[in-house]
């Protein structure tokens, strides 16, 4: 027993200066505290998330906390009067853990909360009955057969009598009136039950296992080949009971069931190669199912690659690892995330649940309460009296421990989804009136105040099995804070991110402004009915949209961080809302370059003609102007989207900064400014094309399409060829692009946002001011050329005009880029003079 007193050294140090009973009343006194605190803000969630007082708040799982209290307290007195010398860790744990889970659910669904009240007061009435019960439970030893055959019939019964709480999906239910029953729950625990007994009383005859001083038949040593005779009635037996799973295609459970007899199998012949076996048998079910049954088939596919449908197949399990990211390090707070986007959150995916309430740090004090439970059944194993309940005692830990790994990883896309519940935590009458006759089991297992512990000349399986599933308690964790942390931002991006729109309820979005402070798109309402609204929709494809269905687009996607406060706003304020809100601080404005006088003269003139046109400051490089056509309303989204998408005319493109079009005669203003001519050798029109940035894209802050390259046909945005138009106004200068002017923030005010590029010496001063100047329109303080592009596809013309102000301009200086999708030199003409002769006018 070296070893034994070994492992548990400090808890011992710890017992020996209070006594179990001290230490149960004291882990229970902290239970409550931990779930009083979280009641209470549950209560006052609901003020947080609007944050004003003048809100419904949540009262009802009060009387969950207060059933809880009173059960867990009964149960507490009674141990102390009938099993003085019990574990004093397991009922603390099991009540924490049966707690958190019956708030979370009523945090979910208030009507499911209260029936998983009630049932916490069956199982914990159950639990305090059985307290009496003997402590050899030689009536589990005796009876194995009936007992088990009694579950297998029960389940049996689902079969025909079978039923769904929710009307569609596998029958595995028992029950009618709102009252149900999942006879296979207890049927693992039945499993483990017979396993133990029938292992127990053949113990002596494993090959590898040590006699038992106890044990009336002395140890005969059998070959490897006669340890098969020695399975098989337990083989026939488990087989039976997949076989009854695998009709009612109950398939998590069947998983279950072959985990926790290698585990029970392992432990009792302390053979390696059961864990490689078993482990090789698991691998052909699994492929066998993939094959046979689509539930598997889909469930496997979801789980190699969840991105190939994220709303449709691998919907649920996106949405869970969506719900970890947004749980981050701290969580959003308890009643402050939306874990309801999930389905079935009340039971498969409440781990999600928690995860993005409480975040990284409370799914590792989840963690911490499995792992210690299972370290404390392992021990109550280690300390059985006789090698019947040290099996069973080990089989029941082993049980908690698998199913809470099975579905944690299915929730963390560590494991396919199995559809198991998380032991005392999740939603279910079944599952909890289960884990608390594992814990009564466990609890009378450990009362034994005057056997000494059976010998246990090899403890390594135990400690193995505990190992492995520490080891899985560690890759879970690790699992989370990768989704939590590394790849939280990533997720949280996503435009089916629904938890973006749902924020954007609560918290005020920023506006976007024109140059003279003019709101384009800005937020209306208040808490709790935000909506997104844009008075000027024609600016459509540029400014773009924040949707709860389509996501966002424009300005509105690659402003994001300010709009919505994350950026610009004082960390600490970003980190105080987070914590009391679970939220960011409301987003700030964001002044743009435009000029909505001139935007709406630009749209006017472009009317229904397909195009783009860019109308910029050719010495800053701000954007005055920028139109794309046709457009579209974004306050009409809800209704128009799809159409939208699927409208040949691509109105949700914008064509002024992703359009590509071919330039064809276009950039002869350049050539003749640079001294070439169209025939002039490739590498020296390459390098002036390099120049004048046509192989390069455009930093700025908006979605910009990427730049041609040298090898292929040469294609320009509007943009593009607008801040080369500009060299020709701006002594040959490249402006570096500006759309994003300044942003609001609470501490500094309007702080001027940078560019995000330089400008750049394109051609010489001398030859860009001649260039222009030839080519000057009479009479006008501005010079101008076009030009005609062809597609090669479709043979579609694309007419081009380029103007700017002359060199000697003593105003702002300008260049015009417009961009037509047909053959029209004279409308593209009259549209780019008469905007000049706007632009130009004091």
């Amino acid at each position: 027993m070296n070893t034994d007193k070994h492992a548990f050294y400090l808890i011992n140090r710890v017992n020996a200066s209070l006594s179990p009973q001290q230490i149960q009343t004291r882990l229970l006194e902290l239970a409550a505290v931990f779930l009083f605190l979280y009641s209470l803000i549950l209560t006052l969630s609901p003020a947080a998330r609007e944050r004003s007082w003048a809100v419904d708040y949540r009262w009802s799982h009060w009387l969950g906390f207060i059933l809880w209290a009173g059960l867990i307290s009964l149960a507490h007195y009674q141990i102390r009067r009938h099993l003085l010398d019990s574990d004093p860790y397991l009922l603390p744990l099991a009540a924490l853990l049966s707690g958190w889970g019956m708030l979370t659910v009523w945090r979910l669904d208030a009507s499911l909360g209260l029936r998983q009240a009630l049932w916490l007061i069956v199982s914990g009435g159950i639990l305090i009955l059985g307290l009496r019960l003997p402590a050899d439970l030689r009536f589990l030893r005796r009876y194995k057969y009936l007992w088990l055959t009694g579950g297998l019939l029960l389940t049996a019964l689902t079969l025909v009598f079978g039923t769904n709480p929710l009307g569609a999906g596998p029958r595995l239910w028992l029950g009618c009136c709102g009252f149900y029953f999942q006879p296979s729950e207890p049927l693992k625990l039945l499993l483990i039950v017979y396993l133990a007994a029938y292992f127990a009383d053949r113990l002596p005859l494993f090959p590898s296992a040590p006699a038992l001083p106890r044990s009336p038949a002395p140890r005969v040593s059998l070959a490897p080949r006669l340890l098969l005779p020695l399975l098989l009635p337990t083989l026939v037996l488990i087989g039976l009971a997949l076989l009854l799973l695998l009709f009612q295609r109950d398939l998590g459970t069947a998983s279950i069931f072959i985990v926790l007899y290698t585990i029970v199998l392992y432990i009792a012949s302390g053979r390696k190669r059961v864990l490689f076996v078993s482990l090789f048998g698991l691998g052909l079910a699994g492929l066998a199912g993939y094959f046979l049954f689509d539930v598997v088939r889909l469930r496997v596919d979801a789980w190699l690659n969840p991105w190939l449908d994220p709303s449709g197949r691998s919907y649920q399990i996106v949405q869970s690892l969506m719900a970890v990211a947004n749980g981050g390090i701290g969580g959003r707070g308890p009643g402050m995330g939306s874990p309801s986007l999930v389905p079935i959150s009340v039971s498969d995916f409440i781990f999600s649940a928690i995860s993005e309430e409480l975040g990284l740090v409370g799914t590792i004090g989840l963690f911490a309460l499995l792992g210690l439970f299972l370290a404390r059944g392992m021990s109550v194993a280690l300390r059985a009296s006789d090698s019947f309940r040290r099996l069973l005692a080990a089989g029941l830990t082993a049980y908690i421990g698998a199913q809470s790994l099975l579905i944690i990883g299915g929730n963390l896309r560590l494991l396919p989804l199995t559809g198991v519940t998380l032991p005392f935590v999740s939603y279910g009458g079944s599952s909890l009136l289960t884990s608390y006759l594992s814990l009564l089991l466990l609890l009378l297992i450990s009362s034994q105040p005057e056997e000494e512990p059976a010998p246990l000349p090899r403890p390594q399986p135990y400690l193995i099995v505990t190992g492995l599933l520490g080891l899985g308690l560690i890759a879970a964790s690790l699992a989370n804070g990768w989704w939590a942390v590394w790849r939280g931002p990533d997720l949280l991006a996503r435009t089916d991110n629904a938890r973006r729109a749902i924020s954007d309820r609560y918290v005020q979005r920023g506006s976007l402004l024109d140059r003279n402070s003019t709101p384009i798109n800005l937020t209306q309402g208040e808490s709790g009915s935000y909506t997104r609204v844009y008075p000027y929709p024609d600016l459509a494809p540029i400014a773009g949209y924040t949707n709860p269905i389509y996501g966002q687009a424009g300005l509105e996607a690659s402003l994001d961080p300010y709009l919505r406060g994350l950026q610009g706003n004082p960390a600490s304020l970003i980190w105080w809302d987070h914590l009391l809100y679970g939220q960011p601080p409301p987003g700030l404005d964001v002044r743009l370059t435009i000029d909505l006088d001139l935007q709406r003269k630009a749209d006017a003139l472009l009317g229904e003609h397909s195009g783009a046109l860019v109308l910029l400051n050719a010495q800053s490089g701000e954007i005055l102007a920028m139109a794309s056509h046709p457009t579209y309303d974004p306050n009409k989204l809800d209704e128009e989207g799809d159409s939208l998408a699927q409208d040949p005319r691509a109105p949700l493109l914008n064509r002024a900064a992703q359009g590509l079009y071919p330039v064809g005669t276009t950039p002869t203003p350049f050539l003749f400014a640079a001294g070439l001519s169209e025939n002039a050798p490739h590498n020296d029109l390459i390098q002036l094309y390099d120049a004048l940035g046509f192989y390069t894209t455009p930093e700025l802050r908006l979605p910009v399409a990427t730049a041609s390259t040298t090898s292929g046909e040469l294609r320009l945005s509007p943009l593009q060829m607008a801040l080369a138009a500009a060299t020709l106004s701006n002594q040959g200068i490249l402006p570096a692009p500006r759309l994003a002017m300044a942003v609001n923030t609470p501490t500094q005010g309007w702080v001027i946002l940078p560019t995000l590029g330089e400008p750049v010496q394109a051609l010489s001063a001398q030859s860009a001011s001649s260039t222009a100047e030839s080519l000057m329109v009479s009479g006008q303080p501005f010079w101008q050329a076009s030009g005609k592009g062809v597609e090669t596809q479709g043979h579609k013309t694309i007419t081009w005009y380029l103007a700017g102000t002359l060199p000697g301009w003593q105003g702002t200086p300008l260049a015009l880029v417009i961009a037509i999708e047909e053959d029209n030199p004279s409308f593209t003409e009259y549209l780019g003079q008469t905007l000049m002769q706007e632009a130009l006018q004091p």
